[in-house]
This record gives C-alpha cells, structure tokens and sequence, in this order.
C-alpha cells in the first residue's frame, strides 16, 4: 500500500511540474529551452515521417508503373523453347504463388521511319495471355482492340507513346525492324528485316518501356529474331519473387535462366534503398540532436528543484521516487514532441 501510494505520489508530482512548473527565478528561461527542445524533437518527428512517407509513395508509384509492363518474374530456356518442356511447364503449374503465365519472345533490334532510327526491345506476346501478366495492358481498354490485331503473320506492332513520337509515326503507319544478326550471304551477313504496320500505341507512364518497347505477336517476332519462346509470370504477392524465382531455378536446374523484377532493375532499387537509409540516419541525428536539448532541460529542470527535492527527501521520499517524479516529467515533454510531431507529418 505504501508502495502503491508513493506511485500516484510521483505521478502527482511529476504531473505538475510537467503541466506548471514552478513560478520561481530563473524558470522562465527553463521553460523557454524545454519549449525549444519540445519544438526541435516534434519538427525532427515531422520531418521524419514526411520525408519517409513520400519516398515510400515515390517507390510505390515507380515499382507499380515498371511492374505495369514488367512481369513479376521470367523463365527462358538456354536451349530450345519453354513451351517444349513438358515438366518445365508442370513444375511452374505446381509452384505456390503463381497467378498467371504468358508466352513471350524478347530481342534487341532498330526499328527504322525513313531516315530516322531507334534502338527497341521488341517483344512478341500472345494477346490472349499478356493481359494476364502486364496491368498497363490490362487497364487500358482501348488498346485490348488493337492488341488483338497482333496476330501470326499480320506483321502488326504496338508502340510505346514516346516511341511513336520520337520516330514521329501514328497508327497505320508503317515502320522496319531490323535484327542484327542475319543469315551469311556473299556479301556477308545480311541483317533481318521486316515493315510492320503500327495499329495501336500504349503509355504506361514509365519512360524507359514506352520510349523503347514494341509490341508484336509471337509468332512474328519469332520469325523475325529467331529466338526462344519463355514465360512471364505474375505472383499473387509481388514481394515474393525473389524467394519464388530462387524456388524455381533449384526445382529447373542450370538449362532455364529466372530472373524476378527485383534483379531486372536492381541498380534503381538498390539505389532508393541508399537513399532511403540514409535520409532515416540523417533525420534520426536531428531528432537525437533535440533529444540530448530536451535531456539538458530536464538536468537544469533538477538543478532548479532543488530545494523542492530537499523538501522531498525530508518528508520521506526516496531517491528512487525522486528519479520517477523527474521521468515521468520528461516523459511528458518526449511524449507530447512526438504527438505534435507526427501530428505536422500526418
């Protein structure tokens, strides 16, 4: 029972100095260092959580953007296309977390109008499936009608906008693809081409893909690069593609290559994640900073009370309850600099 009312005692206490303080020489200049110290932590706690908050809103909104074109993981086969593997195509069926699958065909090629040219990554799809796998696809409605004009042997292509732009063609116009490596002839190796006409054009707000992708159908753009057939997968947890594509490169083997989104960008995530560790230790300084001033004030808080300490000890208190009187003082300084903090940064 004593114990129990030496505790309301300290909170009694420590309330008070907290909320008034004593109105004696030399408080003012207390209160106004513990209402700066307040002030810094609180702002520290601000800058904390605003900062934090739109660096986590401008990764978000960069990684949906990239991941609207970019599938979650992709599997190609070294040798020979996916799509011949029978129990290639049954471990991926069984793997956990798997949504949906695409076939796709990739290669780097120029894509030609008239004296202009630029350098593409073409892609051949199958309409059908893409939607499944690529959200910037998906969300658009009126490019579905153009994608289904990618069909074998059509030789149609969808353009990213800032592509379309930079060669300054629209739909129905035609351009030519051309793959480097052609077929030896007498003259040497002559390089592959192809006119497409374009029929449609995507904007999925990332630059990189809509200034360097070009849609085409599979079976085109296999004609044109000669490459193998992979899969595009999309996971039910997109955090989950790094352990998801380790998963299935052991249960593959060495003749299949699986590469998530994490590793297809990973110079730009990698530096978010710098920055991101440290703007927190930089900004943890500055609340540490305020903390250490908030600290000072309650040293000189003590120095101030002396005589009420004495006063204390005299009628009983311990040094112990004397310490809980003074943190409970600071903790209500803390406390309402962290309220008022994350109050500015929400």
């Amino acid at each position: 029972m004593r114990r129990q009312a030496f505790q309301s005692f300290e909170w009694l206490i420590g309330w008070r100095y907290a909320r008034v303080g004593r109105r004696g020489r030399g408080n003012g200049f207390i209160s106004f260092i513990s209402g700066v110290s307040m002030l810094g932590i609180a702002l520290g706690v601000a800058a904390l959580i605003i900062v934090l908050s739109v660096m986590n809103g401008f990764q978000k909104d960069v990684r949906d953007r990239m991941l609207s074109v970019v599938s979650h993981i992709e599997i190609y086969a070294l040798q020979g296309d996916l799509l011949d593997d029978a129990l290639a195509l049954q471990t991926l069926k069984t793997t956990p977390g798997v949504q949906a699958s695409a076939p796709f065909v990739a290669a780097q090629a120029l894509i030609a109008r008239g004296d202009v040219m630029r350098g593409v990554l073409v892609r051949g799809i199958d309409p059908d499936q893409e939607t499944k796998v690529a959200d910037a696809l998906a969300n658009q409605s009126d490019l579905a009608a153009n994608l289904e004009q990618l069909q074998a042997g059509s030789y149609h292509t969808v353009l990213g906008a800032d592509l379309a732009r930079g060669l300054g063609v629209g739909v129905g116009d035609s351009v030519t693809l051309i793959v480097p490596s052609g077929q030896p002839t007498l003259a040497g190796i002559a390089p592959r081409l192809r006119q497409f006409t374009v029929v449609g054009l995507f904007n999925s707000g990332h630059f990189e893909y809509d200034s360097q992708l070009a849609l085409t159908s599979l079976q085109d753009a296999q004609r044109l690069t000669r490459s193998a057939v992979g899969l595009r997968l999309k996971l039910n947890d997109l955090h989950q593609a790094p352990q998801v594509a380790a998963q299935l490169q052991n249960s593959l083997g060495n003749n299949f290559v699986v590469r998530d989104w994490t590793q297809q960008n990973r110079t730009w995530f990698a530096a978010v994640q710098l920055e991101k560790r440290m703007m927190f230790i930089i900004l943890t300084l500055i609340i540490a900073v305020a903390a250490f001033n908030l600290v000072s004030t309650l040293v000189m808080s003590v120095t101030d009370k002396a005589a009420d300490i004495a006063i204390l000890r005299t009628l009983g208190a311990s040094p112990r309850s004397i310490m809980g009187i003074f943190m409970v003082q600071g903790a209500w300084w803390a406390s309402s600099a962290r309220y008022w903090g994350c109050y500015l940064g929400c």
